[in-house]
């Protein structure tokens, strides 16, 4: 039996750490054993692992220390294919076969838009010339999107066609029963006020800024509330621009929830107001949960997901203005939910995982 590594800096909750869980499941059952490998074992993902995945925790607090940990694993138990994640932890991947000198497939997973990535953290700098020195080491490279690929292609002077792209695994059963869990929150009574969601890290990234104001403008005209789920950086900044818009009573930041499908499911709404993506996993959650979708028409990913517009709102990013507009049209307009869904079930974890065990040569 086949033993197939996934490495992670940690399992805190993002898009990538989401995916891994979503392929962790879903392999389960396919003939190959499974080991998740993470820098650090820390965050909310944790009690999400499978336990028939071995957990090895390399125990270092920054990803670049765990280049000799992850040198040393490769080394004592030899897995058939190594599968990384995230610009930082891949680089560090590269660097540990190489140590290692060991014969495991090496398969490298960018999340990402590679050309608008405007991370502050001091890595953003120095991780991308190490990309374009270790990516051509691995065995393959594989973008989560057509967008994703093709920028990472010309940023790291690819020839075109030279990375693979596999849809990330956002849709399976686990997911469409817990979106059909009751909902205690009382924003969520019936004949309550239309809810819009937001779900995400706040970052930079997901320009929730441009979101609360779009609100705020939306709330002069119509009673309405708006819920972001996510915890990050930004929280003492997004508080500040909602106390500026008068709005506190309507706008709530609850933090990270264990299933954010349960409010998609009610929601009136779900909005995506990100600069870029590298695909967009939660618009996909909430079209797989029946709620209409309004997204900024960023590189990359919501444009391929809701093909141009025929199934949700394309607004210009960092525009409030016309996402308060796109989200008062999606109030007022009728929405085909059994298409919503449909176009997500191509998103599934079934395919993703039959694409990457193919191109692992497990299938």
């Amino acid at each position: 039996m086949k033993r197939i590594a996934f490495f992670l800096p940690t399992l805190h909750g993002g898009g990538a750490e989401r995916v891994t869980v979503n392929l962790l499941k879903g392999m389960l059952g396919r003939d190959v054993s499974l080991d998740l490998v993470i820098a650090d074992a820390e965050g909310p993902f944790l009690n999400e692992i499978p336990k028939e995945v071995r957990v090895v925790d390399l125990e270092a607090r920054r990803v670049i220390k765990a280049t000799l940990p992850l040198s040393r694993y490769l080394q004592q138990h030899r897995p058939s294919a190594l599968m990384s994640h995230m610009s930082h932890a891949n680089v560090v991947a590269v660097l540990a076969k190489k140590l290692a000198r060991t014969e495991t497939k090496l398969v490298l997973v960018e999340h990402n838009t590679l050309s608008v990535d405007k991370s502050k953290l001091m890595r953003s700098k120095f991780v991308p010339p190490f990309m374009k020195w270790l990516y051509p080491c691995a065995d393959t490279i594989v973008g989560v999107s057509k967008g994703v690929a093709q920028d990472l292609e010309v940023q790291l002077g690819f020839p075109e066609g030279k990375i693979n792209v596999i849809y990330n695994p956002v849709v399976d059963n686990e997911l469409l029963t817990k979106a059909k869990a009751s909902l205690g929150h009382p924003w969520f009574q019936k004949g309550a006020p239309p809810v819009f969601l937001a779900v995400g890290r706040l970052t930079k990234q997901k320009d929730f800024p441009t979101l609360i104001k779009a609100f705020g403008l939306l709330r002069k005209q119509r009673l309405a509330r708006l819920l972001i789920l996510g915890e990050g950086e930004c929280r003492t900044e997004l508080e500040a621009t909602i106390n500026m818009q008068g709005i506190a009573e309507d706008v709530a930041l609850p933090g990270f929830v264990k299933n954010p499908y349960a409010y998609m499911h009610h929601a009136s709404a779900f909005i995506l107001s990100s600069r870029w993506e590298g695909l967009g996993n939660v618009l996909i959650e909430a079209m797989a949960c029946g709620c209409p979708v309004v997204a900024t028409d960023c590189l990359h990913g919501p444009k391929e997901i809701l093909e141009a517009g025929k199934y949700g709102v394309l607004v210009p990013i960092g525009d409030a203005v016309a996402l308060s507009i796109a989200m008062l049209q999606v109030l007022d307009t009728p929405v085909n939910q059994d298409a919503l869904v449909q176009r997500a079930m191509y998103f599934s974890t079934e395919r993703a995982v039959s694409e990457y065990l193919a191109l692992l040569d497990c299938a």
